[in-house]
């Protein structure tokens, strides 16, 4: 027996159903996932609503899980029976007890690592993963800016840069975010509607920063441009407030030469070889106790509908799971 939360037209929470479905058989190069937990994202209300589109209906959604392999498919070597697995980078579908998936996606997981906290940190660790470690590689010594340092991906992203020796600048909303982006290891936090490069400036003594991390989109770039030292990089990985107008290419010469880029998480896990790199980096950060993943919510899949509500009602904080 299988269930799965699916959509049959685009809507609110009241359009996730939780019904049965049958039970998938693994095709060449895929393998039969048993879920333990399944991952609760911002993009799962996207493909609710139909902002993003599903390839069909009904269709189920959901970016990423963690479990048991139950069977492989034909000429499968990357993962066996038994093995503990995790993803976030697969196409939609992880809102099931069992799913068939292609098992170049799939990496193992650690003993040190539970099935909850995998489904928790898959997306946003892995997220996090190229944006310090191959955007922009971190160094020791540097000061960094990271727009909504209490975010999900903020809060992970702050942690492992303070592991790898930068200085962190966390830009936030509230004055209680501010306390939880400092909690994680933010040294500077500047609140919404404050100067940002004013303050910059002054934290870095004038010599601004050679990196921003910004996921806020529309109302943040300008800022953020003015933020950079001469030959900085803006990384634009998201768009919260909305996307980015077009942007006269002269600004960054005017600004210092400056780099930009707007990378994706698909693009940087293209190759195998480069997802299971760094989904190890991101277990080891996790398994040391460097990076920790707070798990604030709990909800039964079947109940998606309400982890919507709390999603969208911002009534959640840190990492949100669903459990079959």
């Amino acid at each position: 027996m299988n269930h799965a939360v699916r959509i049959h037209e685009y809507g609110g929470p009241e359009k996730l159903v939780w019904e049965e479905v049958p039970l998938p058989s693994p095709k060449p190069g895929e393998a039969l996932v048993r879920h333990h937990a399944v991952g609760l994202n911002y993009i799962d209300v996207y493909f609710r609503t139909g902002l993003y589109k599903v390839p069909s209906l009904p269709a189920t959604i959901g970016m990423e899980g963690a479990g048991v392999v139950e069977a492989v498919g034909e000429g499968v070597t990357e993962v066996a029976v038994g093995d503990r697995v995790a993803y976030a980078t697969a196409p939609i579908g992880a809102y099931c007890e069992v799913r068939a998936i292609a098992a170049d996606r799939l990496v193992k997981i650690p003993e040190a690592i539970s099935f909850e906290t995998a489904a928790a940190m898959m997306l946003q660790g892995l997220t996090a993963q190229y944006l310090l470690r191959r955007t922009h590689p971190v160094r020791p010594g540097e000061t960094i800016l990271i727009h909504a340092a209490a975010g999900g991906v903020g809060l992970i992203m702050v942690q492992w840069a303070k592991a790898l020796g930068a200085t962190v600048i966390g830009t936030v909303s509230t004055p209680e975010k501010a306390e939880l982006a400092r909690a994680h290891g933010a040294d500077h936090v500047v609140l919404t509607g404050e100067d940002l490069p004013a303050r910059v400036k002054e934290i870095t003594k004038g010599a601004m920063v050679p990196v921003v991390y910004d996921s806020v989109g529309k109302d943040t770039f300008m800022a953020s441009l003015d933020c950079l030292a001469p030959l900085g990089l803006m990384v634009s990985f998201g768009n919260a407030s909305g996307p980015v107008p077009p942007v006269d290419l002269g600004i960054l010469a005017a600004k210092g030469s400056l780099f930009v880029t707007r990378p994706t998480l698909a693009t940087y896990t293209a190759r195998r070889a480069d997802l299971v790199a760094g989904a190890a980096e991101l277990m080891d950060v996790v398994a040391r106790g460097l990076v920790k993943i707070r798990i604030n919510q709990r909800f039964a899949l079947k109940d998606a509908a309400e982890a919507h509500r709390a999603l969208e009602a911002r009534k959640t904080t840190g990492s949100t799971i669903l459990l079959p």
